[in-house]
């Protein structure tokens, strides 16, 4: 279950929203103290945080400031004081939305929801930007040129590289042996006939992708070649 968390003192409302949340799959952990908060956000990695203002001995703009010092993750503030400039102060620190109190918390989890797509889609696009590409067991970086699969660094020829590039970049689209040879015609050689079959049969042995049973490119008999991965 995706994780959040909540920093608020009022423990009642924080132990009836983690029922709430754990019932539409969310691990909604609690903190009734702000400094057990912030150390609870390097400990267990929320995804979002549910940010209270009145708090005894640390409040929730000064304890905002603090996580943004060190943490880029989304921020709701939660506030019984709904005064204009509060709301434009905790934006101006750094909080993504505000949520005056009382509040139903079917609302807050749509709120909780549409940060967190918004946030899942920001990161896709930096990623892409970045030119590096995430399956199952398998990483690409574009950039440096690295593979890793499961964790571990794979190398790869640049012929083999720019193979399984291609291959990754369009998943599920069939490329037969002419389409191949377009792909990597001038990285190192001319590819001709059945020497397509051999590159990669040696990628696939590097990447430890079985034929039988792929994990990362498949055959398409008399057709060509198909890149079956889950993207993550």
């Amino acid at each position: 279950m995706t994780k959040l968390l909540i920093i608020d003192d009022d423990s009642s409302l924080t132990e009836n929203l983690s029922l709430f949340f754990q019932q539409h799959h969310f691990d909604l952990i609690c903190a009734n103290e702000p400094q057990q908060g912030y150390e609870l956000i390097g400990l267990e990695s929320p995804k979002l945080v549910l940010l209270d203002v009145m708090m005894p001995g640390i409040d929730g703009f000064t304890l905002c400031k603090q996580i943004r010092q060190a943490y880029t993750l989304p921020i709701i503030m939660l506030t019984a004081r709904g005064r204009l400039e509060d709301k434009v102060h905790g934006f101006e620190l750094g909080v993504d939305d505000y949520l005056p109190k009382p509040f139903e918390p079917a609302e807050l989890l749509a709120r909780v929801q549409a940060l967190l797509r918004r946030s899942f889609s920001q990161e896709q696009s930096s990623t892409e930007q970045q030119g590096v590409l995430f399956f199952a067991g398998l990483a690409i970086f574009s950039a440096q040129q690295i593979v890793k699969v499961d964790g571990e660094n794979v190398h790869l020829s640049g012929m083999e590289f720019h193979l399984l590039k291609a291959l990754a970049s369009n998943p599920g689209k069939v490329f037969n042996r002419e389409q191949i040879i377009g792909v990597v015609k001038g990285v190192e050689v001319d590819l001709f006939g059945r020497s397509v079959d051999i590159l990669l049969s040696r990628l696939r042995q590097k990447l430890n992708d079985s034929v039988s049973s792929p994990r990362f490119i498949k055959t398409i008999r008399g057709v060509g070649y198909t890149f079956i991965a889950t993207p993550l």
